[in-house]
């Protein structure tokens, strides 16, 4: 909704809709360059040029998009809801502009149609020519990821996509919105008990408020209370492979560390899968600017760095189901078989555990009938919108906990940082404490516990304690952000190797220690340094005990389990026979690095 630029090339298209907001303001994110005459050149030497009509729709809402358009000449209009009465225009494109956003790149649905509103000429090719190009061009290849991953911002900012209708009181609204933000699907959140919308989108479709949570997709599809992988299915999530897959590797989590390692796996020719029972980038994708990973001097939003992993591991060939829960792990015939909780199984010769481990819940009064409302255990664009008014608090002393306050100092008037302890020096970095404590927007409060959540339908304060002098008051707050401690998510693995008191998995010479001697004299060798106490399953990032909480430690351990894997197979290959794993197979068929 930005006008367009000035840069040099054909004038843009004037068009009121996008007069009404500066430039600057939508394509912060690089969200729409115009392409020089070399880059054009490049891609006309793969796609064919094709004249276009007014009224010719180039990409239809709802349906995948495999085809990427360059504007030569005339307009693109970029609009919602085409052909209803809420249609609603998104965006104009010029001369050199292109269309598609993220959904593009990963073969989602289009959450949008691009129709032409000015005749001329457009530039088509398929993702595969693209790929193949962008591949070898690298400059161009991060102009369009970086125009896409913006484009989903601008999206998600909008309230584009689907809609959810539900109680704010609901779990199962709750659920949905969580899983449509950690997604990061373009959606709009109707809540049943304050928006006049809710009522009459009901009336519309002829439903009761009891048959809510509903998801409301093109005015066409309606779903009631759809399960996470039925939300994915319509949203063309990729899912995983029909039957029963054999593979190389099995990555089980699709944070820092598990990508770190499809990566690696996949480039180095292993066949690889990937499965998350929630979405891709895990803690790490709900940071709102990572300024301590190496080679980002600028720093990076956990959000982008997760996009780029992403595209990274399918250009090598891995593949990543989302939601994909694994329930279960057993060895069988030499090989692993992971049961995924609603169905099917994935049999693997080599497994990583790379599930991460989640903040641990405020367990306080008050605070349960609040979460998902106005208690959340993540700061991403979602909650931030519903702070721009209202003072919110933070709980915890980390470096996520910091990320968080300094992203919502940006929206909130007043942001209350609340710290057990006595200083921010002991778990949070020297930068992130020195941005916080020269913030005009933040407060922080050492020796201050939560001991309530007051409100009823919404948060209106919290009670805290001064845990040096016993002194309670009240903060007016209207959102609470927690950051506290971490809990693995190894309930599935109970009983099928060493885990330690917390729940984290052993490896190691302290997972050999937990295991009957037998075992690995029977291999021949010792634990390996990121294997578990089963031969040929290893843990990486968080999940594993003794690990460092940090994105760049999970990224090295991700890599350095793959490395640890190929020892692994070239360990139980038959002597002086074949290898059956092409570990020199290079899948390099498609995409940005």
């Amino acid at each position: 909704m930005a006008r367009d630029d000035t840069r040099p090339g054909p004038a843009p298209v004037p068009d009121e809709a996008e007069e009404s907001v500066p430039f600057e303001t939508a394509d912060i994110y690089g969200a729409y360059p115009r392409l020089p005459d070399d880059q054009i050149a490049r891609l006309a030497q793969h796609g064919r040029r094709r004249a276009v009509d007014a009224g010719d729709v180039l990409i239809r809402e709802g349906e995948r998009c495999e085809t990427f358009y360059v504007v030569l000449s005339g307009s693109i209009a970029v609009v919602e809801g085409h052909g209803t009465p809420d249609e609603r225009l998104l965006r104009v494109h010029g001369p050199r502009r292109f269309i598609g956003e993220l959904g593009l790149l990963h073969g989602q649905v289009a959450f949008y149609t691009a129709l032409v509103r000015d005749p001329g000429e457009v530039l088509a090719l398929s993702m595969e020519q693209l790929r193949d190009l962008v591949n070898r061009d690298s400059v161009l290849g991060d102009v369009v990821l970086r125009a896409c991953l913006g484009r989903r911002a601008l999206l998600v900012g909008q309230g584009a996509g689907f809609r959810i209708i539900g109680s704010r009181y609901s779990p199962d609204t709750r659920r949905l919105r969580e899983f449509a933000a950690r997604n990061r699907l373009p959606h709009r959140w109707i809540d049943l008990e304050t928006d006049e919308e809710a009522e009459e989108l009901l009336r519309r479709f002829g439903v009761g408020p009891e048959e809510t949570p509903l998801v409301i997709w093109r005015d066409t599809t309606l779903l009631r209370n759809p399960s996470n992988a039925e939300l994915a299915r319509l949203m063309g999530l990729p899912s995983l492979p029909a039957g029963n897959h054999h593979g190389d590797l099995l990555i089980v989590g699709s944070g820092p560390a598990g990508l770190a390692a499809a990566v690696n796996a996949a480039s180095e020719g292993l066949d690889t899968t990937v499965v998350e029972a929630m979405a891709s980038g895990g803690q790490a994708a709900t940071s709102s600017r990572i300024e301590n990973l190496l080679g980002f001097p600028s720093g990076i939003s956990g959000a982008e760095l997760t996009e780029r992993a992403v595209l990274q591991a399918d250009k090598f060939g891995a593949r990543i189901s989302v939601p994909a829960e694994a329930a279960r792990l057993e060895p069988r015939d030499g090989h692993y078989a992971v049961r995924i909780a609603d169905g099917g199984e994935i049999t693997a010769r080599t497994v990583v555990l790379a599930t991460g481990a989640r903040y641990r819940r405020l367990l306080v009064p008050g605070i349960e009938r609040l979460e998902g409302t106005s208690v959340h255990y993540s700061a991403t664009l979602y909650e931030a919108q519903q702070c721009r008014t209202d003072p919110v608090a933070v709980v915890g002393g980390g470096n996520s906990a910091g990320q968080a306050v300094l992203f919502l100092a940006g929206y909130a008037p007043q942001v209350y940082l609340l710290v057990r302890g006595p200083s921010l020096e002991a778990h949070m970095s020297r930068y992130l404490i020195d941005q916080v404590e020269r913030h005009p927007r933040v407060r922080v409060l050492l020796h201050t516990e939560v001991t309530e959540a007051l409100g009823d339908k919404v948060l209106e304060a919290v009670a805290v304690v001064d845990n040096r002098t016993g002194e309670n008051r009240h903060l007016a707050v209207r959102a609470l952000f927690v950051f506290t401690g971490a809990e693995p998510h190894t309930e599935w693995l109970s009983g099928a190797l060493a885990l330690d008191a917390r729940g984290f998995v052993l490896t190691g010479a302290e997972a050999q220690a937990g295991s009957v001697p037998e075992l690995w004299q029977s291999q021949g060798r010792d634990c390996l340094t990121l294997e578990t106490s089963l031969p040929g399953v290893f843990a990486a990032g968080d999940v594993r005990s003794g690990s460092v909480k940090r994105v760049a430690s999970a990224v090295g351990e991700g890599a350095m389990s793959i490395h640890l894997v190929h020892r692994y197979l070239g360990h139980t290959a038959a002597p002086g026979g074949t290898d059956s794993s092409p570990h020199t197979r290079r899948k390099e068929s498609a995409w940005l690095a």
